[in-house]
């Protein structure tokens, strides 16, 4: 579909900062750039990581910014950045339907605001990604457009639930993507898919335009193979937003001109319950034990620290999660937009049959069950027990974080409890897959930020990563410390 010229044939991509530097130099054009991914795409489409792909709107923005880089406009900070969109974050005038059939073939009518941002900065936005319904799940199989494909092993699933956004820059489909991270939706594929994922803190990018899963912990995440590309994509989306009350009004740093600072010895604390984990594969945890030791050998401070609540935090998260689901998407009934049954009209039903009959159908398995999970802890009789138990927990939790970081840097933890599985494994069993995000919902639950760094290889022949932890809005100390470890540590040992 996509033909390739000589010079395209010659693009290599390593960092945006590389990409710039050839564009200014005249080594590639942001043309050569988008024909280049657009091959890839076409060569690859069986991953199905794209749900849409905007082939000559993304050649048409790149000419146009090939002129204005030629004329002397100066670059903006993602001039020509090939950048992909996890099928949740609204784009003007494109599909974004959340993988789901209840939204049928709807198009956004307005940018997110990281969108907004992105484009300001003259990115090229070449699609939308494939991702489990609604962002709920942990392998990109619970999507209405059918299972992603983890590029490194076929048959093992991507991670989830913004598999598609990984798989995308796994694959080389796109420079850098973004997705969103409820309860580790951007760390866990990031794992699985061998390259860098980054949750923000809650409150550091504006969630406006991001279809809601649970309000209180969704965030934008950015997928790169690369820190630098993850910091320079923060920079540009993280900030104040008139639109989301929830956005912290702090100004940003800037994240890519401080990224290779040199850190003095950090104070790094683990959870000792966690690498004890009955749950955790045995090589996961002798390897991140051996980085505690090469951590240590080079100066840092590392600690283990007991947290009695780690058993807590998955049912905590489900609880809390799938009331705010069932709350937010009450607002899908096939009404106003989006999917109905063909037939549903001519059986003359009443209002709340129609309802019932249209989010049935239109509705996956796992998004029912999330709805059914959280309409009956918030019904009479169970909200204590259940809702205003978890909160209470949840409460807890970022007590005890703020003690944790009073006397730590930072916290390390494994991303997963095992590397990327077979495809199907786990889909009979929910509770396992549930169970899956032991080590990640803790960020979300309390806020803080959270970074996976792909550092190690299993004997499996699969990728996984480190998890690291700062305390809110110290985004930049995380990036600092990742990028240096990833640079001494990556692949070693």
């Amino acid at each position: 579909m996509f033909s390739q010229s000589r010079h395209e044939d010659l693009f290599t991509y390593q960092s945006i900062t590389q990409y710039h530097a050839d564009l200014l130099n005249g080594a590639t054009t942001c043309v050569a750039a988008v024909q280049h991914y657009l091959h890839n795409i076409d060569q690859k489409r069986h991953l199905n990581a794209y749900l849409q792909v905007y082939d000559q709107e993304a050649l048409q923005l790149a000419a146009t910014l090939d002129a204005q880089r030629a004329s002397g406009k100066p670059l903006g900070k993602l001039h020509g950045v090939v950048i992909a969109l996890k099928d949740v974050i609204c784009y003007k005038d494109h599909p974004v339907s959340a993988a789901s059939k209840i939204l049928g073939d709807f198009h956004s009518i307005y940018n997110a605001t990281a969108v907004e941002r992105l484009l300001a900065e003259e990115a090229i936005i070449i699609g939308n990604t494939n991702c489990d319904e609604f962002a709920m799940g942990s392998t990109n199989e619970n999507s209405a457009h059918g299972k992603v494909l983890n590029a490194l092993d076929e048959t093992r699933v991507p991670g989830g639930s913004s598999g598609g956004a990984a798989v995308a820059v796994q694959a080389a489909l796109c420079m850098v993507s973004l997705g969103s991270d409820t309860g580790g939706s951007v760390r866990q594929p990031a794992d699985f898919c061998g390259i860098v994922g980054l949750k923000p803190t809650y409150g550091r990018v504006s969630r406006y335009g991001l279809i809601a899963y649970a309000s209180s912990f969704d965030q934008i995440g950015i997928f790169a193979n690369n820190v630098p590309d993850v910091a320079q994509t923060l920079e540009v989306i993280a900030g104040p937003d008139d639109y989301d009350s929830t956005v912290a009004p702090a100004e940003v740093p800037a994240y890519s001109a401080a990224i290779n600072s040199a850190s003095t010895p950090l104070r790094i604390a683990y959870f000792k319950e966690a690498l004890e984990s009955p749950a955790l594969d045995n090589e996961i945890r002798t390897n991140i034990l051996g980085l505690i030791d090469r951590l240590r050998a080079d100066g840092h401070t590392v600690e283990a620290v007991d947290f009695e609540y780690l058993d807590y935090v998955v049912p905590t998260y489900y609880v809390l999660t799938t009331a705010e689901a069932s709350s937010n998407l009450s607002r899908f009934d096939g009404v106003k937009y989006g999917f109905r049954p063909a037939d549903v009209e001519k059986k003359d039903l009443p209002l709340t049959e129609f309802y019932k009959t249209s989010r049935s159908d239109g509705f996956g398995w796992e998004v029912k069950r999330r709805i059914m999970l959280g309409t009956f802890v918030l019904s009479a009789g169970y909200y204590d027990a259940y809702f205003t138990k978890a909160q209470q927990v949840r409460q807890l939790l970022v007590e005890k974080t703020n003690l944790v970081f009073n006397q730590f840097d930072a916290i390390i933890l494994p991303t997963a409890p095992t590397p990327a599985f077979k495809l199907g494994e786990k889909m009979d069993d929910p509770i396992a897959m549930y169970l899956a995000d032991i080590f990640t919902v803790f960020s979300n639950l309390t806020g803080i930020p959270g970074i996976s760094i792909p550092l190690f290889w299993h004997s499996n022949g699969m990728p996984y990563g480190l998890q690291v932890m700062t305390n809110r809005f110290r985004e930049l100390s995380l990036l600092q410390l990742s990028q240096q470890w990833m640079l001494q540590y990556r692949f070693a040992g």
